[in-house]
Protein backbone atom coordinates (compact mmCIF):
# COMPACT_ATOMS: atom_id res chain seq x y z
CA UNK A 1 0.00 0.00 0.00
CA UNK A 2 1.56 3.24 -1.04
CA UNK A 3 -0.46 5.35 1.38
CA UNK A 4 1.34 3.99 4.45
CA UNK A 5 4.33 1.78 3.57
CA UNK A 6 5.94 -0.49 6.13
CA UNK A 7 8.87 1.41 7.60
CA UNK A 8 11.13 -0.12 10.27
CA UNK A 9 11.78 1.88 13.40
CA UNK A 10 15.13 3.63 13.66
CA UNK A 11 16.59 6.77 15.10
CA UNK A 12 16.71 7.88 18.75
CA UNK A 13 14.26 6.53 21.31
CA UNK A 14 11.69 9.16 22.35
CA UNK A 15 11.49 10.05 26.06
CA UNK A 16 8.76 8.49 28.27
CA UNK A 17 5.37 10.05 27.70
CA UNK A 18 6.27 11.34 24.26
CA UNK A 19 3.50 10.88 21.66
CA UNK A 20 6.12 9.35 19.35
CA UNK A 21 6.07 6.16 21.41
CA UNK A 22 4.30 3.40 19.50
CA UNK A 23 5.07 4.90 16.10
CA UNK A 24 7.29 3.78 13.27
CA UNK A 25 9.85 6.10 11.71
CA UNK A 26 7.25 7.14 9.15
CA UNK A 27 4.96 8.44 11.91
CA UNK A 28 2.47 5.57 11.79
CA UNK A 29 1.06 4.04 14.95
CA UNK A 30 2.15 0.52 15.78
CA UNK A 31 -0.78 -1.40 17.27
CA UNK A 32 1.62 -3.65 19.18
CA UNK A 33 2.96 -0.67 21.14
CA UNK A 34 -0.39 0.71 22.26
CA UNK A 35 -0.78 0.53 26.04
CA UNK A 36 -3.87 2.71 26.38
CA UNK A 37 -6.26 1.73 23.55
CA UNK A 38 -8.98 4.27 24.36
CA UNK A 39 -6.53 7.17 24.30
CA UNK A 40 -4.76 5.86 21.20
CA UNK A 41 -8.00 5.49 19.22
CA UNK A 42 -9.02 9.05 20.00
CA UNK A 43 -5.58 10.35 19.00
CA UNK A 44 -5.89 8.50 15.70
CA UNK A 45 -9.40 9.86 15.20
CA UNK A 46 -8.19 13.42 15.73
CA UNK A 47 -5.27 12.94 13.36
CA UNK A 48 -6.89 10.98 10.53
CA UNK A 49 -10.65 11.04 10.99
CA UNK A 50 -12.84 7.94 10.74
CA UNK A 51 -10.22 5.71 9.07
CA UNK A 52 -6.57 5.64 10.13
CA UNK A 53 -3.45 3.98 8.66
CA UNK A 54 -1.74 1.76 11.25
CA UNK A 55 0.91 -0.94 11.46
CA UNK A 56 0.24 -4.49 12.59
CA UNK A 57 2.90 -6.88 13.99
CA UNK A 58 5.91 -6.98 11.72
CA UNK A 59 5.01 -3.48 10.52
CA UNK A 60 2.45 -4.89 8.09
CA UNK A 61 0.20 -1.97 7.05
CA UNK A 62 -3.57 -1.93 7.55
CA UNK A 63 -6.46 0.52 7.89
CA UNK A 64 -8.16 0.88 11.28
CA UNK A 65 -11.81 1.87 10.86
CA UNK A 66 -12.75 4.12 13.79
CA UNK A 67 -16.10 5.61 12.81
CA UNK A 68 -19.41 3.94 13.69
CA UNK A 69 -20.96 4.76 10.32
CA UNK A 70 -17.84 3.66 8.44
CA UNK A 71 -17.70 0.36 10.33
CA UNK A 72 -21.32 -0.30 9.42
CA UNK A 73 -20.53 0.47 5.79
CA UNK A 74 -17.67 -2.03 5.73
CA UNK A 75 -19.62 -4.71 7.64
CA UNK A 76 -22.67 -4.41 5.39
CA UNK A 77 -20.94 -4.37 2.00
CA UNK A 78 -19.24 -7.74 1.32
CA UNK A 79 -19.03 -7.02 -2.41
CA UNK A 80 -16.58 -4.19 -1.72
CA UNK A 81 -15.08 -5.39 1.59
CA UNK A 82 -14.75 -9.16 1.55
CA UNK A 83 -14.00 -11.59 4.39
CA UNK A 84 -11.75 -13.64 2.11
CA UNK A 85 -8.22 -13.20 3.47
CA UNK A 86 -6.77 -14.75 0.30
CA UNK A 87 -7.31 -11.32 -1.30
CA UNK A 88 -4.67 -9.75 0.97
CA UNK A 89 -1.96 -7.88 -0.90
CA UNK A 90 0.55 -8.53 1.89
CA UNK A 91 2.50 -11.70 2.61
CA UNK A 92 1.97 -13.15 6.09
CA UNK A 93 5.01 -14.93 7.60
CA UNK A 94 4.53 -18.56 8.60
CA UNK A 95 5.21 -17.73 12.26
CA UNK A 96 3.00 -14.63 12.26
CA UNK A 97 1.39 -14.29 15.73
CA UNK A 98 -2.02 -13.39 14.28
CA UNK A 99 -2.02 -16.18 11.70
CA UNK A 100 -4.69 -18.17 13.61
CA UNK A 101 -7.02 -15.19 13.22
CA UNK A 102 -6.12 -14.18 9.65
CA UNK A 103 -5.29 -17.40 7.80
CA UNK A 104 -8.10 -18.38 5.43
CA UNK A 105 -10.12 -21.36 6.66
CA UNK A 106 -13.19 -23.16 5.31
CA UNK A 107 -15.58 -21.39 7.69
CA UNK A 108 -18.44 -18.95 7.25
CA UNK A 109 -16.44 -15.95 8.50
CA UNK A 110 -13.95 -16.22 5.62
CA UNK A 111 -16.44 -16.49 2.75
CA UNK A 112 -19.29 -14.43 1.32
CA UNK A 113 -22.35 -14.94 -0.86
CA UNK A 114 -23.92 -18.37 -1.36
CA UNK A 115 -21.07 -20.26 0.32
CA UNK A 116 -21.41 -18.03 3.37
CA UNK A 117 -25.16 -18.65 3.47
CA UNK A 118 -24.63 -22.44 3.31
CA UNK A 119 -22.10 -22.57 6.11
CA UNK A 120 -23.77 -19.98 8.33
CA UNK A 121 -27.10 -21.81 8.13
CA UNK A 122 -25.50 -24.87 9.72
CA UNK A 123 -24.03 -22.81 12.57
CA UNK A 124 -27.22 -20.85 13.22
CA UNK A 125 -29.35 -24.01 13.26
CA UNK A 126 -26.83 -25.83 15.43
CA UNK A 127 -26.81 -23.09 18.07
CA UNK A 128 -30.54 -23.22 18.73
CA UNK A 129 -30.26 -24.52 22.28
CA UNK A 130 -32.90 -24.24 24.94
CA UNK A 131 -31.86 -21.15 26.90
CA UNK A 132 -33.26 -22.31 30.22
CA UNK A 133 -31.34 -25.55 29.95
CA UNK A 134 -28.12 -23.67 29.27
CA UNK A 135 -28.75 -21.41 32.25
CA UNK A 136 -28.95 -24.48 34.44
CA UNK A 137 -25.53 -25.51 33.19
CA UNK A 138 -24.20 -22.05 34.06
CA UNK A 139 -25.63 -22.39 37.56
CA UNK A 140 -24.03 -25.83 37.95
CA UNK A 141 -20.58 -24.60 37.01
CA UNK A 142 -20.78 -21.30 38.89
CA UNK A 143 -21.46 -23.20 42.11
CA UNK A 144 -18.69 -25.66 41.35
CA UNK A 145 -16.17 -22.83 40.79
CA UNK A 146 -17.25 -20.99 43.95
CA UNK A 147 -16.90 -24.24 45.91
CA UNK A 148 -13.20 -24.32 45.01
CA UNK A 149 -12.49 -20.99 46.74
CA UNK A 150 -15.30 -20.78 49.32
CA UNK A 151 -13.18 -21.78 52.33
CA UNK A 152 -10.32 -19.44 51.41
CA UNK A 153 -12.19 -16.16 51.69
CA UNK A 154 -10.19 -14.84 48.73
CA UNK A 155 -10.24 -15.33 44.97
CA UNK A 156 -9.24 -13.80 41.69
CA UNK A 157 -12.48 -13.39 39.74
CA UNK A 158 -10.58 -13.55 36.44
CA UNK A 159 -8.49 -16.69 36.99
CA UNK A 160 -10.96 -18.50 39.25
CA UNK A 161 -14.21 -17.53 37.54
CA UNK A 162 -14.40 -15.41 34.39
CA UNK A 163 -11.88 -17.49 32.41
CA UNK A 164 -13.06 -21.05 33.24
CA UNK A 165 -16.85 -20.56 33.36
CA UNK A 166 -17.56 -19.90 29.64
CA UNK A 167 -15.31 -22.78 28.57
CA UNK A 168 -16.98 -25.23 30.97
CA UNK A 169 -20.36 -24.34 29.47
CA UNK A 170 -19.42 -23.93 25.80
CA UNK A 171 -17.33 -27.11 25.66
CA UNK A 172 -20.36 -29.09 26.83
CA UNK A 173 -22.51 -27.29 24.27
CA UNK A 174 -20.13 -28.52 21.59
CA UNK A 175 -20.42 -32.09 22.88
CA UNK A 176 -17.16 -32.53 24.81
CA UNK A 177 -16.77 -34.61 27.93
CA UNK A 178 -16.43 -32.65 31.21
CA UNK A 179 -12.67 -33.26 31.48
CA UNK A 180 -11.86 -31.44 28.20
CA UNK A 181 -13.12 -27.95 29.03
CA UNK A 182 -10.57 -27.04 31.72
CA UNK A 183 -7.71 -28.10 29.44
CA UNK A 184 -8.80 -25.71 26.68
CA UNK A 185 -9.12 -22.50 28.71
CA UNK A 186 -5.56 -21.21 28.30
CA UNK A 187 -4.85 -22.31 24.69
CA UNK A 188 -8.16 -20.84 23.51
CA UNK A 189 -7.37 -17.51 25.14
CA UNK A 190 -3.85 -17.64 23.70
CA UNK A 191 -5.23 -17.86 20.16
CA UNK A 192 -6.34 -14.23 20.35
CA UNK A 193 -3.09 -12.85 21.72
CA UNK A 194 -0.16 -11.40 19.84
CA UNK A 195 1.75 -14.36 21.23
CA UNK A 196 4.61 -16.53 19.89
CA UNK A 197 2.71 -19.58 21.18
CA UNK A 198 -0.57 -18.76 19.41
CA UNK A 199 0.19 -21.16 16.56
CA UNK A 200 0.93 -24.07 18.91
CA UNK A 201 -2.24 -23.30 20.87
CA UNK A 202 -4.22 -23.38 17.63
CA UNK A 203 -2.82 -26.81 16.78
CA UNK A 204 -3.67 -28.13 20.25
CA UNK A 205 -7.26 -26.88 20.18
CA UNK A 206 -7.83 -28.17 16.65
CA UNK A 207 -6.53 -31.62 17.60
CA UNK A 208 -9.09 -31.90 20.39
CA UNK A 209 -11.86 -30.88 18.02
CA UNK A 210 -10.81 -33.42 15.39
CA UNK A 211 -11.06 -36.14 18.03
CA UNK A 212 -14.50 -34.84 18.99
CA UNK A 213 -15.78 -34.96 15.40
CA UNK A 214 -14.46 -38.49 14.89
CA UNK A 215 -16.23 -39.60 18.06
CA UNK A 216 -19.53 -37.88 17.25
CA UNK A 217 -19.69 -39.42 13.78
CA UNK A 218 -20.05 -42.83 15.41
CA UNK A 219 -21.78 -41.71 18.63
CA UNK A 220 -23.92 -38.63 17.88
CA UNK A 221 -25.69 -36.72 20.62
CA UNK A 222 -27.75 -33.60 21.15
CA UNK A 223 -24.88 -31.16 20.73
CA UNK A 224 -23.40 -28.71 18.24
CA UNK A 225 -20.83 -31.15 16.82
CA UNK A 226 -23.51 -33.74 16.01
CA UNK A 227 -25.80 -31.14 14.47
CA UNK A 228 -23.09 -29.77 12.21
CA UNK A 229 -22.18 -33.29 11.09
CA UNK A 230 -25.78 -34.14 10.18
CA UNK A 231 -26.89 -30.74 8.86
CA UNK A 232 -28.46 -30.56 5.42
CA UNK A 233 -25.77 -28.08 4.33
CA UNK A 234 -23.48 -31.08 3.93
CA UNK A 235 -20.38 -29.85 5.76
CA UNK A 236 -17.13 -31.74 5.25
CA UNK A 237 -15.26 -33.03 8.30
CA UNK A 238 -12.78 -30.15 7.98
CA UNK A 239 -15.61 -27.63 7.81
CA UNK A 240 -17.19 -29.14 10.92
CA UNK A 241 -13.90 -28.99 12.84
CA UNK A 242 -13.18 -25.40 11.83
CA UNK A 243 -16.69 -24.21 12.70
CA UNK A 244 -16.44 -25.84 16.11
CA UNK A 245 -13.12 -24.04 16.56
CA UNK A 246 -14.73 -20.78 15.50
CA UNK A 247 -17.59 -21.12 17.99
CA UNK A 248 -15.29 -22.28 20.79
CA UNK A 249 -12.82 -19.41 20.43
CA UNK A 250 -15.39 -16.67 19.82
CA UNK A 251 -17.83 -17.76 22.54
CA UNK A 252 -15.12 -18.33 25.13
CA UNK A 253 -13.00 -15.24 24.52
CA UNK A 254 -15.97 -12.93 24.06
CA UNK A 255 -17.79 -14.14 27.16
CA UNK A 256 -14.68 -14.10 29.36
CA UNK A 257 -14.16 -10.44 28.52
CA UNK A 258 -17.83 -9.57 28.96
CA UNK A 259 -17.91 -11.15 32.43
CA UNK A 260 -14.58 -9.60 33.43
CA UNK A 261 -15.49 -6.08 32.34
CA UNK A 262 -18.94 -6.28 33.95
CA UNK A 263 -17.59 -7.52 37.28
CA UNK A 264 -15.01 -4.74 37.27
CA UNK A 265 -17.78 -2.16 36.95
CA UNK A 266 -19.88 -3.78 39.67
CA UNK A 267 -16.93 -3.68 42.05
CA UNK A 268 -15.60 -0.22 41.18
CA UNK A 269 -18.23 2.00 39.54
CA UNK A 270 -20.71 3.55 41.98
CA UNK A 271 -23.00 4.77 39.22
CA UNK A 272 -23.16 1.41 37.47
CA UNK A 273 -23.65 -0.44 40.77
CA UNK A 274 -26.26 2.08 41.90
CA UNK A 275 -28.28 1.69 38.71
CA UNK A 276 -28.43 -2.07 39.27
CA UNK A 277 -29.28 -1.71 42.96
CA UNK A 278 -32.00 0.84 42.29
CA UNK A 279 -33.54 -1.28 39.52
CA UNK A 280 -32.99 1.54 37.07
CA UNK A 281 -30.98 -0.96 35.05
CA UNK A 282 -31.42 -4.72 34.78
CA UNK A 283 -28.46 -7.05 34.47
CA UNK A 284 -29.18 -7.55 30.74
CA UNK A 285 -29.20 -3.73 30.40
CA UNK A 286 -25.90 -3.62 32.26
CA UNK A 287 -24.37 -6.12 29.86
CA UNK A 288 -25.44 -4.00 26.89
CA UNK A 289 -23.84 -0.96 28.54
CA UNK A 290 -20.58 -2.91 28.88
CA UNK A 291 -20.77 -3.99 25.25
CA UNK A 292 -21.06 -0.33 24.30
CA UNK A 293 -18.19 0.94 26.45
CA UNK A 294 -15.89 -2.10 26.74
CA UNK A 295 -16.70 -4.54 23.92
CA UNK A 296 -15.20 -8.00 24.30
CA UNK A 297 -13.21 -7.63 21.09
CA UNK A 298 -11.70 -4.16 20.58
CA UNK A 299 -10.54 -4.75 17.02
CA UNK A 300 -11.88 -7.38 14.63
CA UNK A 301 -9.67 -8.45 11.71
CA UNK A 302 -10.71 -8.06 9.13
CA UNK A 303 -12.06 -7.18 5.75
CA UNK A 304 -10.15 -7.04 2.47
CA UNK A 305 -10.92 -4.52 -0.25
CA UNK A 306 -12.04 -6.18 -3.48
CA UNK A 307 -11.24 -3.08 -5.55
CA UNK A 308 -9.68 0.36 -5.26
CA UNK A 309 -12.07 2.56 -3.33
CA UNK A 310 -12.31 5.47 -0.91
CA UNK A 311 -13.52 5.29 2.69
CA UNK A 312 -13.84 8.44 4.81
CA UNK A 313 -11.49 10.18 2.38
CA UNK A 314 -8.76 7.54 2.63
CA UNK A 315 -7.53 5.82 -0.56
CA UNK A 316 -8.13 2.09 -0.04
CA UNK A 317 -6.30 -0.12 -2.55
CA UNK A 318 -7.46 -3.52 -3.78
CA UNK A 319 -6.30 -6.18 -1.33
CA UNK A 320 -5.81 -3.76 1.58
CA UNK A 321 -6.70 -5.08 5.04
CA UNK A 322 -9.28 -3.17 7.05
CA UNK A 323 -9.50 -3.67 10.81
CA UNK A 324 -12.91 -3.09 12.37
CA UNK A 325 -12.35 -0.77 15.34
CA UNK A 326 -15.32 -1.87 17.45
CA UNK A 327 -14.32 -0.10 20.65
CA UNK A 328 -13.59 3.16 18.86
CA UNK A 329 -16.81 2.98 16.82
CA UNK A 330 -18.94 2.48 19.92
CA UNK A 331 -17.76 5.81 21.35
CA UNK A 332 -17.78 7.70 18.05
CA UNK A 333 -18.77 11.29 18.93
CA UNK A 334 -21.13 11.34 15.94
CA UNK A 335 -22.99 8.38 17.43
CA UNK A 336 -22.63 9.20 21.14
CA UNK A 337 -21.86 12.88 21.72
CA UNK A 338 -22.51 12.44 25.47
CA UNK A 339 -20.94 9.24 26.79
CA UNK A 340 -22.52 9.78 30.21
CA UNK A 341 -26.07 9.55 28.81
CA UNK A 342 -27.77 6.20 29.63
CA UNK A 343 -28.40 3.91 26.70
CA UNK A 344 -30.49 1.22 28.37
CA UNK A 345 -32.08 -1.11 25.87
CA UNK A 346 -30.06 0.26 22.97
CA UNK A 347 -28.45 -2.59 21.02
CA UNK A 348 -27.02 -0.49 18.20
CA UNK A 349 -23.48 -1.13 19.45
CA UNK A 350 -21.13 -3.09 17.20
CA UNK A 351 -19.80 -5.49 19.84
CA UNK A 352 -21.35 -8.39 17.92
CA UNK A 353 -20.60 -6.89 14.51
CA UNK A 354 -23.40 -6.21 12.00
CA UNK A 355 -24.46 -7.13 8.49
CA UNK A 356 -24.26 -10.65 7.04
CA UNK A 357 -21.38 -11.62 9.36
CA UNK A 358 -23.05 -10.53 12.60
CA UNK A 359 -22.25 -12.96 15.43
CA UNK A 360 -24.90 -15.71 15.48
CA UNK A 361 -24.14 -16.71 19.08
CA UNK A 362 -24.42 -13.38 20.88
CA UNK A 363 -27.36 -14.49 22.99
CA UNK A 364 -25.37 -17.47 24.28
CA UNK A 365 -22.67 -15.17 25.65
CA UNK A 366 -25.29 -12.88 27.14
CA UNK A 367 -27.04 -15.81 28.84
CA UNK A 368 -23.79 -17.15 30.34
CA UNK A 369 -22.75 -13.72 31.63
CA UNK A 370 -26.21 -12.75 32.91
CA UNK A 371 -26.86 -15.98 34.80
CA UNK A 372 -23.27 -16.44 35.92
CA UNK A 373 -22.85 -12.97 37.42
CA UNK A 374 -26.28 -13.12 39.05
CA UNK A 375 -25.50 -16.48 40.67
CA UNK A 376 -21.99 -15.41 41.68
CA UNK A 377 -23.32 -12.37 43.52
CA UNK A 378 -25.86 -14.54 45.30
CA UNK A 379 -23.21 -17.00 46.45
CA UNK A 380 -20.63 -14.36 47.43
CA UNK A 381 -22.95 -11.56 48.49
CA UNK A 382 -20.29 -9.78 50.56
CA UNK A 383 -17.41 -9.92 48.10
CA UNK A 384 -15.29 -6.80 47.87
CA UNK A 385 -12.24 -5.75 45.89
CA UNK A 386 -9.06 -6.38 47.87
CA UNK A 387 -6.97 -3.75 46.06
CA UNK A 388 -7.69 -0.12 45.17
CA UNK A 389 -9.66 0.20 41.95
CA UNK A 390 -6.85 2.29 40.47
CA UNK A 391 -4.46 -0.65 40.87
CA UNK A 392 -6.47 -3.18 38.85
CA UNK A 393 -4.05 -4.36 36.14
CA UNK A 394 -5.39 -4.26 32.59
CA UNK A 395 -4.51 -6.88 30.01
CA UNK A 396 -4.54 -5.18 26.63
CA UNK A 397 -3.33 -6.49 23.30
CA UNK A 398 -4.11 -5.71 19.69
CA UNK A 399 -7.55 -7.30 19.72
CA UNK A 400 -8.82 -7.21 23.30
CA UNK A 401 -8.70 -5.32 26.59
CA UNK A 402 -9.92 -6.44 30.02
CA UNK A 403 -8.81 -6.66 33.67
CA UNK A 404 -5.90 -9.06 34.14
CA UNK A 405 -6.91 -9.67 37.75
CA UNK A 406 -9.87 -8.91 40.01
CA UNK A 407 -8.75 -9.97 43.50
CA UNK A 408 -11.60 -10.10 46.02
CA UNK A 409 -12.19 -10.90 49.67
CA UNK A 410 -15.33 -12.36 51.24
CA UNK A 411 -16.43 -14.20 54.36
CA UNK A 412 -15.10 -17.77 54.18
CA UNK A 413 -17.84 -20.38 54.00
CA UNK A 414 -18.23 -24.11 53.54
CA UNK A 415 -18.66 -25.53 50.04
CA UNK A 416 -21.87 -27.08 48.80
CA UNK A 417 -20.29 -30.53 49.02
CA UNK A 418 -18.64 -33.01 46.64
CA UNK A 419 -21.84 -34.61 45.42
CA UNK A 420 -23.03 -31.38 43.90
CA UNK A 421 -19.66 -30.71 42.33
CA UNK A 422 -19.58 -34.16 40.76
CA UNK A 423 -23.11 -33.67 39.48
CA UNK A 424 -22.10 -30.40 37.87
CA UNK A 425 -19.18 -31.92 36.02
CA UNK A 426 -20.47 -35.30 35.00
CA UNK A 427 -24.01 -36.21 35.85
CA UNK A 428 -25.89 -33.34 34.25
CA UNK A 429 -27.86 -34.22 31.15
CA UNK A 430 -26.86 -32.73 27.75
CA UNK A 431 -28.08 -29.28 26.91
CA UNK A 432 -31.51 -29.68 25.30
CA UNK A 433 -32.23 -28.44 21.81
CA UNK A 434 -34.84 -25.72 21.51
CA UNK A 435 -37.30 -28.29 20.17
CA UNK A 436 -36.42 -30.98 22.71
CA UNK A 437 -39.17 -32.41 24.86
CA UNK A 438 -36.77 -33.18 27.74
CA UNK A 439 -38.19 -31.45 30.84
CA UNK A 440 -35.94 -28.77 32.33
CA UNK A 441 -36.12 -30.34 35.77
CA UNK A 442 -34.27 -33.38 34.43
CA UNK A 443 -31.16 -31.32 33.84
CA UNK A 444 -30.20 -30.68 37.46
CA UNK A 445 -32.44 -32.48 39.94
CA UNK A 446 -29.87 -31.93 42.71
CA UNK A 447 -30.12 -28.16 42.49
CA UNK A 448 -33.38 -26.69 43.80
CA UNK A 449 -34.60 -23.24 42.80
CA UNK A 450 -32.51 -20.67 44.66
CA UNK A 451 -33.98 -17.75 46.55
CA UNK A 452 -31.75 -14.73 46.53
CA UNK A 453 -30.46 -14.00 50.04
CA UNK A 454 -31.33 -10.71 51.65
CA UNK A 455 -27.68 -9.69 51.46
CA UNK A 456 -27.50 -10.07 47.69
CA UNK A 457 -28.32 -6.41 47.09
CA UNK A 458 -25.81 -5.37 49.77
CA UNK A 459 -23.04 -5.96 47.25
CA UNK A 460 -24.67 -3.43 44.95
CA UNK A 461 -25.47 -0.79 47.58
CA UNK A 462 -22.10 -0.56 49.32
Amino acid sequence: MTAHPSIPADGPTPPPGCPAHGMAAGGLRRLTDITNPVQAYEELRRQYGAVAPVLMPGDIPAWLVLGHRENLEVMSNPLRYSRDSRLWNQRMPEDYPLRPMLQWQPVCVFVDGEEHARLRAAVVDGLQFHRRGMRRYVTHYTRQLVDRVAAQGTADLIRDYAEPLPMLVVSRLLGMSPDKGPLLVEPTLDLMRNSPTAGASDVAVTAVLKELVAHKKSSPGDDLASRLISHESGLTDEEVVQHLRLVLVAAHQGTVNLIANTLRLILTDDRFRGSLAGCRMTMPDGLEQVMWDSPSISIVPGRWATTDTTLAGQPIKEGDLLLLGIQAANVDPEQRPDLSAPIHGNRAHLALSAGPHQCPGGDIGRAIADTGIDELMALLDDMRLSIPASEIPIKADILTSRPAELPIEFTPRSSSGPSRTHSALGAAQPLPHATSAVPNAALSPSIPPRKRPAGWRALLTR
